[in-house]
């Protein structure tokens, strides 16, 4: 590895955010990366599904909580998963990340801003792709999953009356396939889902849960590009209990469902749940147009307004569903992105790195003509 690379210096920060436990990296990618020369730190976090002791055990630097803004070199590259607390002070690391904000989402060119101000670098990890375009790590398949498991809660709640309560991290797939037939009677079958974007990770991990809880594959409707190709509303959303929609949107297309199609069944619909995974809720181009907000752990669900004499029906939009199965999901991803992060070193001419890179540049761009900023 060329000279100026040696041992560069890796910061696993703590996640922020309510209810993530989720890792960046895991214990096991830690080690790998120590044995490739890295210099990695880790924050202690209560939070994490990993104990501080299984990172101590690869060799890591351990530090005090939340602490890379303050105690990071500025030659260290910081490295977590969701977004960073909201503020106006300027970026000065390389941060490694999900920003959600590439695609203009609610507040983008603020957090491009802080960049731009400081100096930094963003690599978004939804934006490092292999040489077909194709996502070098995505947590897609156990977002689909997760999803598919809030959707079937969200169900066994309702048809008691009742609305979801807090989700709680499952220890295993295991015991979230266990908690959710038990909620619903003892088995699945007899609920019927339909799946949009089935065909890819995110769909995949949706269709499986189905499967695993025991719903009959004709009561699974997978659809795709083909099936979606003629532009919705779609009436065979509405024949469905639970609708889960997984696809990656990057242009505007006619809305999946609507209010007025809604209103317009009346009580001749079928469907109960709506599972945005793909949870696009500030995009302009979001095609499920019934509701505006983005839901949490503590209050999964948002009820659509429809009127007093319609049927209830309810949303999940939360945007780190893969926390809900934290451990599997994390190792997937980390094991995933691992191969990228050992080319890191040499990121000014490996692939995946110099795209990213310039992606961000023009974002940065955009950002600073949206601010107004004179640097």
């Amino acid at each position: 590895m060329p000279a100026e690379y040696q041992g560069h210096p890796i910061w696993l920060r703590c996640e922020t955010k309510e209810f993530e436990r989720r890792a960046a990296l895991t214990p096991t990618t830690v080690k790998a990366l120590i044995a490739a020369g890295f210099h990695v730190t880790v924050e202690r976090d209560a939070q994490r599904i990993f104990d501080d002791e299984e990172y101590a055990a690869s060799k890591c630097k351990l530090v005090a909580n939340d602490t890379w803004a303050s105690d990071a070199p500025d030659t260290t590259t910081i490295i977590g998963l969701k977004e960073l607390t909201e503020s106006t002070d300027p970026l000065k690391h390389t941060h490694i990340q999900f920003a959600h904000c590439y695609k203009r989402q609610a507040g983008w060119s603020k957090v491009l801003s802080r960049f731009a101000r400081g100096g930094g670098t963003l690599y978004d990890l939804e934006f490092l792709t292999d040489e077909r375009g194709r996502r070098v790590a995505a947590f897609g398949f156990h977002a689909g999953f997760a999803g598919a498991a809030a959707g079937a809660l969200a169900l066994a709640a309702q048809k008691k009356g009742q609305e979801l309560g807090l989700l709680d991290p499952y220890a295993n797939e295991d015991a979230m396939i266990k908690s959710v037939k038990e909620k619903l009677g003892g088995s699945g079958k007899g609920v019927k889902a339909l799946v949009i974007g089935a065909l890819g990770r995110c769909g995949s991990g949706a269709v499986e849960f189905f499967r695993k809880i025991g719903l009959d594959e004709d009561d699974i409707v997978k659809w795709d590009m083909a099936e979606t190709a003629k532009g919705g509303p779609f009436q065979e959303i509405l024949d469905v209990d639970i609708f889960v929609n997984c696809i990656y949107l990057t242009s505007k297309i006619p809305s999946f469902i609507t209010h007025e199609q809604i209103i317009a069944a009346g009580k001749d619909r079928k469907l109960s749940v709506v599972v945005d995974v793909s949870c696009d809720t500030t995009n302009p181009f979001n095609p499920i147009p019934i509701y505006n907000i983005n839901t949490t752990f503590s209050a999964p669900t948002v009820a659509v307004q429809l009127g007093a004499d319609i049927p209830p029906m309810s949303v999940i939009s939360i945007d780190h569903l893969p926390t809900l199965l934290p451990r599997e999901a994390s190792e997937q991803f980390s094991a995933d992105l691992l191969p990228s992060l050992l080319k890191f070193q040499d990121r000014k001419v490996e692939r995946v790195w110099t795209d990213a890179e310039k992606l961000f540049k023009e974002k940065l761009a955009e950002a600073i003509k949206e601010e107004g900023l004179d640097l």
